[in-house]
């Protein structure tokens, strides 16, 4: 007779939803990824917005006016990304702790699952032995005084 474990589906289950919990975590070091490129164009287009108004000398006020409102939208969208980047960064730290507990599931049932595969081989052990014991007894029976 073979080895089953008894909680396997337990087991499966758990398994799965640290599937699901990795999934989870690439998905927002994804995201992570993505709102930290765009902070760094943001930043980009800001330090050149800035260059352009420094080196070069606007002819009118309009052009100037323009010129800085497009500076501070970019500011705006500047902090908006990394506001992005920060709260990224949180779902990348909930998602990995929930990995870690996911994981910490799966492997307590996974040590229960090889202690009890251990406990059922020796107990397959002592029942073999006390079969071969018996057999053994019952040929080799003492003669009778």
């Amino acid at each position: 007779m073979a080895f089953r474990f008894n909680m396997q589906k337990v087991l499966d289950y758990r398994g799965q939803l640290e599937e699901e919990a990795k999934v989870r975590l690439t998905e927002a070091q994804r995201r992570q990824r993505e709102a930290a490129q765009r902070l760094e164009r943001l930043e980009a287009a800001l330090r050149e917005a800035r260059d352009k108004a420094r080196d070069t000398m606007m002819e009118g006020a309009a052009e100037r006016w323009l010129h800085e409102g497009y500076v501070k939208g970019l500011c705006s969208d500047a902090n908006e990304a990394s506001l992005q980047l920060q709260m990224a960064g949180k779902m990348v730290d909930e998602a990995r702790k929930l990995l870690t507990r996911r994981a910490i599931d799966t492997k307590t049932l996974d040590k229960l699952k090889a202690r009890k595969k251990h406990q059922y081989a020796r107990e397959e052990l002592m029942r073999e032995q006390h079969t071969n014991d018996e057999t053994a007894t019952l040929r080799f029976k003492a003669p009778s005084f």
